[in-house]
């Protein structure tokens, strides 16, 4: 007979959905479903239970019982959006942006990804390993128990697959889940600035195909942008992916409104990100193809940008989700309760709407809802435990960690 891990007096245990929902869109998303004083049983690294604490069934010999009294019970949240395999630093650069550059002024001279990618060449796999690690292992006492890793701070084969195989390596040596997806459009590496279709042609010709072989990559994601590839470039990148059996993601409309969202809603992209400039006929196309609008608001504060607009994907029936993009260059954390923060005071969102964008929304940014992002009966056990009594402070009450128990598919990973 297997364990049994109860948790048990929750003053608040929030399910986020109770009914097999997939994503939450519109009013829904600010529909929390909660219970007081809850409960719950957890076998086999899955939830067998949940219900009220006076309703919990006697418990069998053996059992572990967690007192979550005045505590608050949650999914593990899930960061949709990283680029945590990297070397080196960018400081330099903030200072920069503090001086009045901005973003793609530093990266015309040099800086920005380039600075970054050499950074990452240089560095051996283990050397890269152990960097992703400390980042892994501060999110993972935060609360974060999914993860998805991009490449794209290689930008040759090699050093791609360095990346890809740090992330796969790292799956099975720390308790967080790691989604990987592969990022060879991130940039065109300088050797190939005057050479663009020559890249692309690696990018689709090997890259891809090398990666999807091997099995490395769950996603392959592209930078729509001005500067950087083309929404025709974009697409040639996503067929290449969709062709060999990789999904699809995009970064769409971060600096100018290039129709990104437009084209992740017309390559069946499970999701589009950054949408700092998406344009209404974006938001429409995002609303009809069910895509996921993962907003990063992080980068928006450190970049110093108008931030996306939440409150219109919201009401237009977009599900959205929020993300870290935790990266050297243009966001440097791994706080996911700050980034929720930052989406209920900058973008308006409602705390129960972030909780949501954290959860389940962020689950169907990766193809996971089916399993993860909520608490329901079936579900993977990935369970965190805040010292507050009511949700609404994790968000009002910011700039600290809340979690004190972390469970990752029926294991106790994290205690304090």
């Amino acid at each position: 007979m297997s364990s049994i891990l109860a948790i048990a007096n929750a003053a608040q245990l929030i399910c986020v959905a109770r009914h097999g929902q997939p994503v939450k869109t519109g009013p829904r998303q600010s529909e929390l479903t909660w219970i007081a004083d809850g409960g719950a049983l957890i076998a086999d690294g899955r939830i067998q239970w949940l219900g009220p604490t006076a309703e919990m069934a006697a418990l069998p010999p053996g059992a572990t019982l967690i007192d979550a009294r005045n505590r608050i019970v949650l999914p593990g949240l899930i960061d949709s959006h990283t680029h945590l395999v990297f070397a080196g630093t960018r400081c330099d650069e903030f200072d920069q942006r503090l001086a009045g550059g901005s973003y793609q002024e530093i990266a015309s001279r040099g800086g920005g990804i380039h600075a970054t990618v050499r950074h990452t060449r240089a560095a051996s796999k283990a050397e890269l390993k152990e960097l992703t690690l400390l980042r892994l292992e501060r999110m993972l006492k935060l609360g974060i128990t999914t993860v998805e890793i991009k490449s794209g701070y290689g930008l040759t084969l090699h050093d791609e697959l360095k990346c890809l195989e740090v992330v796969r390596e790292l799956q099975s040596e720390q308790p967080c889940e790691l989604v990987p997806t592969f990022m060879g459009a991130h940039e065109t590496p300088v050797e190939y600035r005057h050479r663009r279709g020559e890249y692309l042609r690696l990018l689709c010709e090997q890259m891809i195909p090398t990666v999807a072989e091997r099995r490395l990559a769950e996603f392959c994601d592209v930078f729509c942008e001005e500067g950087v590839f083309t929404v025709e470039e974009s697409e040639l990148v996503l067929t290449a992916a969709q062709r060999h059996g990789l999904g699809r993601k995009v970064h769409a409309d971060e600096f100018t409104a290039l129709c990104g969202a437009e084209l992740a809603a017309r390559m069946g992209a499970v999701s589009a990100d950054h949408l700092l400039k998406v344009t209404d006929a974006g938001i429409a196309a995002l609303r009809e193809s069910g895509t996921v609008g993962t907003l990063l608001p992080g980068t928006a504060f450190f970049l110093g940008l108008p931030y996306a607009p939440a409150r219109r994907l919201i009401d237009a029936g977009v599900p959205v989700a929020l993300a870290t993009d935790a990266n050297p260059g243009s966001c440097m954390t791994e706080n996911l309760w700050l980034i929720g923060t930052m989406a209920c005071t900058q973008m308006k969102m409602l705390s129960a709407e972030v909780l949501t964008a954290l959860t389940l929304n962020a689950a169907a940014a990766l193809g996971r809802s089916d399993r993860l992002g909520s608490l329901e009966v079936g579900k993977q056990a990935d369970l965190i435990i805040c010292d507050v009594p009511d949700y609404r402070e994790l968000f009002y009450h910011f700039g600290i960690n809340h979690v004190r128990t972390v469970i990752k598919s029926g294991h106790v990973v994290v205690a304090r």
